[in-house]
């Protein structure tokens, strides 16, 4: 761009020779100058209507904070019926929650009973929107509820946990992977053809099969026995107690911690046997008990745990 500059008398001309870039700065300088000029004389302004009372500037700064205080109004409106929204998505949930673990429990077969809160009804009429008070209130009461349906879960985990360990306590697993053959109670003797008492199951099985604890627990026998041969006796807690007779070698000694499943000794045949097997016996309180209905408990735990 080309500008010519000449006075008054055309006495004398100047050409100055401007790009675009430069011009456009210009114009913004000038722009940004105007704008600062006008901002500068709008304060001085208010400055001296507010030093010499003038009644127009103030009606301007009441119209300004109403403006304001309507604008924050209803930005607090606008948050406070979207937390509203939430306190209600919140207290939908603990209901989901309280559901589950109703269903957990009757599952586990444990008592869950958690303190639910005064029942509330009526017919709908027109509502209104929480104030801030009241939502503060609800958020309180909102807390106080979820730590109590927490403190009730936490009972549930514990009763959870006491089960399980019981369950891993009781003799349920078959301690040798094969049917077993004579059956718990009064049978004839094999050696000396009289009627006697058989306190155990007999498991026909490979010498060397592997012999596995029923459930775990501390090994108090480990030894061999003019009857039963080498033997492992294992003591669950709950005066609850696992034998183990006739085995052609013994894989723990007294005192070791077992776990459920882990091989304590080998089918064979030594004390007083016809042939290799496992003689396997279950003590509670003091008492020869049927181990059938030990193993029975297990299968019938599992049919259950895959039940719909």
């Amino acid at each position: 761009m080309h500008i010519i500059i000449t006075d008054t008398k055309g006495s004398g001309s100047r050409a100055l020779e401007m790009s675009g870039a430069r011009l456009t700065l210009l114009v913004l300088l000038a722009v940004l100058l105007s704008s600062a000029m006008a901002v500068w004389g709008y304060m001085q302004v208010l400055q001296l209507g507010a030093r010499y009372g003038w009644n127009w500037i103030h009606q301007i700064a009441v119209v300004s904070n109403v403006v304001d205080d309507a604008e924050a109004k209803r930005l607090m409106r606008e948050n406070l019926d979207a937390m509203a929204r939430r306190l209600g998505e919140l207290q939908a949930r603990l209901i989901q929650i309280d559901a589950l673990g109703e269903r957990v429990a009757r599952l586990a077969g444990v008592n869950y009973a958690p303190q639910d809160p005064p029942g509330q009804g009526g017919a709908e009429t027109p509502g209104q929107a929480l104030s801030s008070a009241e939502f503060s209130s609800a958020i309180t009461d909102l807390q106080a509820l979820s730590q109590t349906r927490l403190d009730s879960l936490s009972v549930l985990e514990s009763q959870l946990f006491e089960l399980q360990w019981q369950q891993a306590q009781r003799p349920t697993m078959r301690p040798v992977d094969a049917a077993h053959g004579s059956g718990f109670g009064m049978r004839i003797d094999p050696f000396n053809g009289q009627r006697a008492m058989h306190q155990g199951l007999d498991f026909p099985a490979p010498t060397g099969t592997p012999i596995r604890a029923a459930a775990g627990g501390v090994v108090v026998t480990s030894e061999r026995h003019a009857g039963y041969g080498l033997m492992v006796e294992v003591d669950h807690g709950n005066d609850l107690m696992t034998r183990y007779a006739h085995a052609s070698k013994l894989k723990v000694k007294v005192g070791d911690l077992v776990k459920r499943g882990q091989v304590i000794a080998l089918v064979g045949s030594t004390g007083r046997s016809t042939g290799p097997h496992l003689h396997f016996e279950v003590w509670a309180a003091g008492r020869a008990r049927n181990p059938v209905k030990f193993l029975a408990s297990a299968r019938s735990s599992t049919a259950q745990a895959r039940a719909p």
